[in-house]
């Protein structure tokens, strides 16, 4: 009787060092899991990520400006922080295409930000002895404090789509090839010379179109912000400008260490060969123009071989006039794929 209780007994207690190991492992793993989970910034879970005022729950970026603060530029208003020149919104959608699924981002832009940037210098003063370069204006555009407070809302809005930084540069990349390709009316007057008015990346977004630099001076600022090392690419011979992302030198221009990227219509990453007005293509060697130090893509680079395939099917219907049915099929996919045109 007595061997029976202590059996019992120590059922029992068995049972109950079961449970609480049970827990203690469920603890500890959930503790793990919180500090090895990230957002798309790749900030831990709760925790503020180093773009005021996002707060990382659950996998997404939130505001949460009572916690996490506000840029000195902006205001703190509730949870939110808001710039002065948030005012008189218009909703836009923005599109994109990612491994042939097209979809939409809404973004609001504010008119009072257009009028800021329109009334802002369009010198560079220097002291006579170094003239500005074409580097200076741009990274003058691209990192103009009140326009970055803006635009870093489609930042976040894109890495709370996609966890991954490389499907998040790809998102980002088709936002802006899918922009339309158009430039301003608009003429400034430097001098006795008188030229096109220049678009600054937010006028681009509100506008809805802009020309080659515009267009890359947008998205250098957004795989800028996602975490990229990034330069322009101008060829002075074309008077054509393009952008160029950090990545392995197997698959970059010319052994620069940086991946073509063009950025006036659709068109698959590494792939240099398009051609222009008059059936022209790049041909002269690019100014190499830095923008950003930062993260390089990865050796699994699936645009390489896609850029590959879609230039040796484009030359065999240019030397043919046809394609077999395999590489129709494979032409047709290409296309859905990043939404091409011929």
């Amino acid at each position: 009787m007595i061997g029976k209780k202590k059996k019992r007994c120590a059922k029992i207690v068995l049972f109950f060092l079961i449970v609480l190991i049970l827990i203690a492992g469920i603890y500890l793993f959930s503790s793990y899991y919180k500090k090895t989970s990230a957002c798309g910034d790749r900030t831990f879970y709760d925790n503020c990520s180093l773009r005021k005022p996002y707060f990382c729950l659950n996998g997404t970026l939130v505001e949460k400006a009572s916690v996490c603060g506000c840029p000195e530029v902006l205001r703190e208003e509730g949870e939110l922080c808001i710039s002065k020149y948030q005012a008189n919104p218009k909703n836009i959608s923005l599109r994109y295409v990612l491994r042939g699924e097209e979809k939409e981002i809404d973004f609001v832009v504010y008119e009072e930000m257009v009028d800021y940037i329109q009334g802002l210098s369009k010198f560079i003063y220097s002291n006579g002895e170094d003239k500005p370069s074409r580097g200076d204006f741009k990274l003058k555009n691209i990192n103009e404090k009140e326009q970055r407070e803006l635009l870093l809302p489609l930042v976040t809005k894109i890495q709370n789509i996609e966890e991954s930084k490389e499907d998040q540069m790809r998102i980002a990349v088709s936002i802006v090839q899918m922009i339309s390709f158009g430039g301003s009316d608009e003429v400034v007057t430097i001098g006795n010379n008188h030229v096109n008015y220049s678009q600054y990346s937010y006028e681009v977004l509100y506008n809805g179109y802009g020309v080659c630099g515009e267009k890359s001076e947008l998205l250098a600022f957004l795989l800028k912000e996602i975490g990229y090392g990034v330069v322009l690419f101008y060829y002075p011979v074309e008077n054509h400008e393009s952008l160029g992302i950090k990545c392995p030198i197997k698959y970059s221009l010319d052994n620069t260490g940086y991946c073509f990227i063009e950025t006036t219509k659709p068109s698959i990453i590494t792939n240099n060969q398009n051609e222009y007005i008059g059936a022209r293509k790049l041909s002269s060697e690019p100014e190499v123009i830095l923008i950003s130090e930062g993260g390089s893509l990865g050796n699994d680079l699936y645009e390489y071989k896609d850029a590959q395939d879609w230039i040796k099917i484009n030359e065999i219907i240019k030397e043919k006039g046809k394609i077999s049915w395999i590489q129709n099929f494979k032409f047709e996919k290409l296309k859905k794929k990043y939404s091409l045109s011929v």
